[in-house]
């Protein structure tokens, strides 16, 4: 039901930019639904756990990271912890680039030597990944220097401007660019899985409609949407 004028909420949300292809329109459908306005401020998780100690008031964070941490410090709302999906980190080019092979262990190792140039979400939660993982393939020093990165949706800018050879990251930041191409995750065996959870500030002050919020976002029609990002359901 559409609920009525002085029953509407303004709903302030910290989101990761890694879903706005799948968020915006789900959020758009939400506002007709229901007739509550959300307002919705994107940033890297560094940025959003950086605004929450800060004090900054919000009614819902969605982010690449578990909210169980928010949960811990009294932030987050225990019961309203929501996992919307989890993806693993892979590589893309554009169309028509040579294709790196990255099949196994040794082949990704390679394939991030041989390159000139790699971009990475840099603060996000792939980004903080690959940085751990090159350290523990013992490449670091030589791949370091050849990564590239930015603020949020910096990924899909240096493969249009086409100043890396591939990116290495989740899927989703990189979804809607013309001629991407997503050639795969990682081996399992070096790959990780970014989870995407959401939950309700303690101090929120639309608590029922942030929860209205999240609940929606894991429906199943929700879930499709989030499916075309490569995201996957998960507990």
């Amino acid at each position: 039901m559409v609920a009525t004028a002085s029953q509407a909420a303004e709903i302030r949300v910290f989101s990761s930019g890694a879903l706005r292809a799948a968020y915006n329109p789900l959020v758009a459908q939400f506002e007709r639904d229901t007739g509550h306005k959300v307002k919705s401020e994107f940033a890297l998780p560094p940025a959003v756990l950086a605004r929450i100690a800060a004090g900054e008031a919000y009614d819902v964070v969605i982010f690449s990271l578990d909210v169980k941490g928010l949960i811990d410090q009294s932030k987050v709302a225990a019961d309203s912890r929501t996992v919307l999906g989890g993806i693993g980190v892979g590589v893309a080019v554009l169309a028509g680039w040579p294709k790196p092979d990255f099949s196994t262990v040794d082949k990704f190792k390679r394939m991030m030597l041989d390159a000139k140039a790699i971009g990475t979400s840099g603060d996000g939660s792939s980004g903080r990944y690959v940085a751990s993982l090159i350290e523990r393939l013992g490449i670091a020093d030589q791949v370091k220097p050849k990564i590239k990165t930015g603020l949020s949706g910096a990924t899909r800018e240096l493969l249009a401007k086409r100043e890396v050879d591939f990116v290495v990251s989740g899927l989703p930041p990189l979804v809607g660019l013309p001629d991407l191409e997503w050639l795969g995750e990682i081996p399992e065996e070096i790959n990780s899985r970014v989870v995407f959870t959401g939950g309700v500030s303690v101090a929120a002050k639309e608590p029922t409609a942030a929860r209205a919020l999240l609940k929606f976002l894991t429906a199943p029609d929700a879930a499709s949407e989030f499916k075309k990002l490569g995201i996957d359901t998960v507990q």
